[in-house]
């Protein structure tokens, strides 16, 4: 932001002055540290700490700590410039589920996910249910499943701090039992025991009664009545808590700085710190537990787009299929030469009345051989299930995907239209079809399809292909064999790294203008336009103009093709305003891209005024006519950028401004600027958004987020997401809100596994302004995987008008009896002193590692310390150890058994135990050996189940015998002694965090 720009309450900003004043007089609860950024607005305490600030900053943290462990780079400026959008948008998710805990009618007012009324142990049990939940979801790459209970854990898991009298009883660190059950556990005050006095101010000292302090009893406060305090009992307090007005009176939480919403509002920095510590720590533990190269694509850290392909085998489709195999060996080529991770390959082939199978890997070589498998099949009517390969490439690919299509057949799965719609658009995935017929075809030998006058299909069998990329950002190119291979081209182009928008538009106009900026940022500029030109030219900054269809000019190249023109702007590129004229005798798309840093993302709000205060995120598309925010975060800025931003543009389907969003700064937080604006009345048009600023050469910045809102009069929320046990039957609870006049309307609910009881649409009448509550039954079969995700997608739209809604939760399988339990160390050797000469003397530390649960051990890392870890087994002659590991292995004979060893030191992989011990439940003795100069060492234990234990080991000096004040320099003999001993875990073990 410039220095110069008006602030939140200047200008524009003062409207909302009274609105917000209005808020604050509404009798609401609130609960937990605050939900987002804009609760600091609405309880006017400035500088607390939030839980999108605690769960941002804990994450960014954690990813460049990982990222410099990795590459062994210092430069934290570069690493948060080039994070990726794609890795704002992952924390974003884990914020918005952090927040949607407060918001959610089914967890706003429950006390177990908020550590409220006592309910300490339930609580507990549930942040661990959290844990296993995440670990499932990461170690099955179900990434965007994981980062939803990664955001319920972090709720639950800060709340403790604000909510509980941890830091009043004078404790300075984490609690470790809540997240590791073999930790000791601070009892909490029996249900008769009063544990505050009344306090008839704002800010409440001391109001904890002495004993509960001197007896290290934890205690927590009761919220309004669910359920209703006891007497004596503390309250959560602030003006939004009833229960503050009963016995006793007053409050103890620290969710804010204000005294008017939190009494211990002089205790939350230290509850803040506590709260980062601990999310960091689970960070840690998760990035220990699956690995670094897991935990960045977990926050799709510097990941290239995916490379997604939907591809029809029909027996007409050998050119298209020759096509894509040809840039797929491009792609992956160029990115095996890259220095950043060659990102995520999908592939999903169709053929009527086959769907499937999903190819999906990390791998490139992988994904080469599975697109060289690919055949023209013969056989299949005209009509395909291309819909349904769609729904499963949505499915499979991470979020901001660019899905391609190459087909040559209509769809025969209409049906799926809304599903496969509102995974696209709450993926921000685009959709792009390579359609190589035309509206003639006829029926050749062997059932292949052939282009021919014989048999005339409808001309708008195309119809939904164009409605899909139009409505998420795509492209429909209408093209021939000959030239699928060079328009395939597009592929590239839209899946560089850094790729921005700068202009989405279409026309139907025979003569259209349109005009993009360029900044200083923006590099390597591309066009496409599809549809058939007569003419086109374009000016450039200074005036100069190329009339590209006529002539070479030094202004760009344009490549034409059969339904598309490839236009690549030549460098220098000016920046400024650069202009098209065209004109054509059919419909044209105009898509402008380039390569940059600086893009955004956004999303709409509404003030919740249930339980929390802050900006509730709208789910699916806004409601017409109603007022909103928009909120969005400007990612990628270089820390030496001055960029400002003024204001984003609601823009048309054909470019047309709607209407102008004036923005205010929010919030700054490493290369991200949020920014908010008021609209007083969302359009009912559909329309994208354009955000608009300038640089920090004065020229302006433009980006565009090209898939069409469509706002609506119509909602559908999903209530729940419970997990899913094999064998059993789970309801999912959802609402349908009706903003308009009485009316039917249709719902329908479909997921990826079919675990969906009912399957056909349903209609309801909802009343005007009315609702209706209603639940769908997911049954997961025996056989379901544990850590498989189900995404469940919900549709409604209503019967007289095209309003429309759509939601998408994310469920996950689990076992029906999850081993909650971590390993163990048990010191197994003597003692010993280390000399005070360090370099003298070693000292040598022997470690029992068992595991207590049903899961056995699975590995063994050193992940400090400078000397070796030895692992000792022994096995009877004729149990003789896999010779696989010889070249790590040790073996010696000793009477009747074989003693086998292996060393690790720091910096090496896990080892996996369970494919060197024969028998993993029974104990394993390791032996640690280091100098005494380096006197610590953290040994990571993990179970089968992925529980993670954290042995700490440490020597201890021994000073000289006789004076104690002798200094270094003295000359008393000492005996050359090691003590050793085990320091059993004094930081968090994230077992079950």
């Amino acid at each position: 932001m410039t220095p110069g720009r008006a602030g939140l309450w200047g200008g524009r900003g003062k409207r909302m002055c009274g609105f917000i004043l209005a808020y604050l007089l509404l009798p609401s609860p609130c609960l937990g540290f605050l939900p987002n950024f804009w609760s600091r607005v609405l309880t006017l305490s400035w500088d607390s700490h939030t839980h999108q600030y605690i769960t941002e900053q804990a994450i960014l943290n954690v990813t460049v700590e990982t990222l410099r462990d990795s590459s062994k780079r210092g430069n934290q400026a570069d690493d948060l410039t080039g994070l990726g959008r794609g890795f704002w948008r992952a924390v974003a998710e884990v914020v918005r589920s952090n927040a949607a805990t407060d918001f959610l009618s089914s967890t706003r007012s429950d006390p177990l996910y908020h550590f409220d009324s006592e309910r300490v142990e339930q609580a507990t049990l549930l942040l661990r249910r959290f844990w296993a939940q995440t670990l499932l979801s990461v170690r099955a790459k179900e990434y965007q499943s994981a980062r939803h209970s990664l955001g319920r854990l972090f709720h639950s898991l800060q709340d403790f701090y604000s909510h509980s009298n941890w830091v009043e009883m004078g404790q300075r660190s984490i609690y470790l039992h809540l997240l590791q059950p073999e930790e000791p556990a601070v009892p909490v005050a029996q249900d008769d025991a009063p544990t505050c006095m009344e306090c008839f101010s704002a800010t409440c000292r001391n109001n904890l009664l002495p004993g509960l302090t001197q007896s290290q009893l934890l205690t927590t406060g009761y919220f309004s009545d669910l359920p209703p305090k006891p007497p004596g009992k503390c309250s959560h307090g602030g003006i939004l808590d009833s229960s503050r007005y009963t016995a006793a009176k007053g409050g103890i939480n620290k969710d804010s700085t204000s005294p008017l919403f939190s009494p211990h509002h002089y205790l939350h920095e230290e509850a803040a710190v506590l709260a980062t510590e601990a999310t960091m720590t689970v960070l840690r533990d998760l990035r220990d537990t699956v690995g670094h190269r897991s935990f960045l694509r977990l926050f799709s850290v510097r990941q290239v787009p995916a490379l997604v392909f939907v591809i029809d085998t029909t027996g007409s489709m050998g050119n298209e299929i020759d096509a894509a195999k040809l840039r797929a060996e491009s792609i992956v080529q160029s990115r095996a030469n890259s220095a950043e991770q060659p990102g995520k390959f999908v592939l999903v082939p169709f053929h009527d009345p086959d769907v499937g199978p999903v190819y999906e890997t990390d791998d490139p070589e992988q994904f080469k051989e599975s697109m060289l498998t690919l055949m023209a099949l013969g056989g299949g009517d005209e009509p395909e299930m291309c819909l349904s390969a769609i729904h499963l490439a949505l499915v499979h690919s991470p979020p901001l995907s660019e899905i391609f299509v190459f087909t040559d057949a209509s769809p025969k799965d209409a049906h799926l239209f809304d599903a496969v719609k509102a995974l696209a658009l709450e993926k921000q995935s685009k959709v792009t079809f390579l359609l190589t017929e035309d509206a003639h075809y006829r029926t050749g030998s062997r059932g292949r399809r052939k282009r021919s006058g014989r048999e005339t299909l409808p001309p708008d069998r195309f119809s939904l292909y164009s409605s899909l990329s139009s409505l998420s950002g795509g492209l429909t190119i209408f093209t021939s064999d000959s030239d699928i291979h060079s328009v395939s081209a597009i592929v590239v182009d839209n899946i560089a790294a850094d790729k921005v928008t700068l202009l989405h538009e279409t026309t139907q106009r025979f003569m259209s203008n349109h005009s993009f900026s360029v900044d200083s940022s923006v590099q390597t500029i591309t066009l496409h336009v599809t549809g058939t030109l007569i003419e086109i030219v374009l000016i450039n900054p200074s005036d100069e103009s190329q009339s590209l269809l006529s002539s070479q000019g030094p202004l760009a190249k344009l490549e034409p093709f059969k339904g598309l023109y490839r236009i690549s702007l030549l460098p220098p590129i000016q920046p400024g305003q650069w202009r098209l004229r065209a004109k054509s005798n059919g419909p044209l798309t105009f898509q402008v891209i380039g390569n940059s840093s600086v893009d955004f993302l956004y999303y709409f709000a509404t003030v919740n005024n249930g339980t929390h205060p802050g900006l509730a995120r709208v789910e699916g598309n806004p409601v017409a006519g109603v007022s909103t925010f928009l909120v969005l975060a400007v990612t990628g800025l270089p820390p030496d950028e001055t960029a400002s931003f003024s204001h984003v543009t609601l823009v048309g389907a054909e470019g047309d401004e709607i209407r102008r969003v004036w923005l205010n700064a929010s919030s700054s937080f490493g290369s991200v600027e949020e920014l908010v604006g008021w609209l007083d009345s969302v359009p009912r048009v559909p329309f994208c958004i354009r955000l608009t600023g300038k640089d920090g050469s004065g020229n302006r910045l433009e980006r565009v987020s090209t898939e069409m809102v469509q706002p609506t009069h119509v909602q559908i929320e999903v209530l729940s997401s419970p997990r899913l046990v094999p064998g059993d039957k789970t309801p999912v609870d959802f609402d349908i809100l009706n903003h308009g006049p009485a009316r039917a309307l249709r719902w329908r609910a479909s997921d990826d596994c079919g675990f969906v009881h009912t399957k056909e649409p349903q209609e309801v009448h909802v009343p005007e302004h009315g609702s209706f509550r209603g639940h769908v039954d997911l049954v997961a079969p025996a056989s379901a995987q544990a850590g498989a995700t189900v995404t469940l997608t919900f549709t409604v739209h209503a019967l007289d008008s095209p309003d429309s809604n759509y939601a998408v939760a994310y469920l996950t399988v689990v076992p029906p009896d999850s081993d909650v339990s971590p390993p163990s160390c048990s010191a197994a050797g003597g003692a010993s002193v280390c000399p005070s000469a360090c370099n003298e003397s070693t000292w040598t530390l022997s470690v029992l590692v068992s595991d207590s649960g049903r899961s056995g051990l699975a590995a063994l890392q050193l992940q400090r310390g400078e000397g070796t870890l030895t692992l000792l087994h022994h096995l009877p002659r004729e149990e003789r150890v896999d010779q696989r590991q010889a070249p790590r292995d040790k073996k010696t004979q000793h009477r009747h058994h074989y003693h086998h060893s292996i060393q690790l030191e720091k910096g090496q992989p896990p080892f996996n135990v369970s494919l060197w011990v024969g028998d993993t439940s029974q104990p394993l003795r390791v032996s640690y050996t280091s100098s005494c100069c380096s006197a610590r060492a953290e040994l990571l234990v993990w179970d089968a189940a992925g529980n993670l234990k954290r042995c700490h080991l440490m020597s201890r000096q021994q000073r000289p015998p006789g004076n104690r004040n002798t200094d270094a320099n003295g000359t008393g003999q000492i005996r050359p002694t090691v003590v050793f001993f085990l320091l059993l875990p004094v930081a968090v073990a994230s077992v079950l965090h």
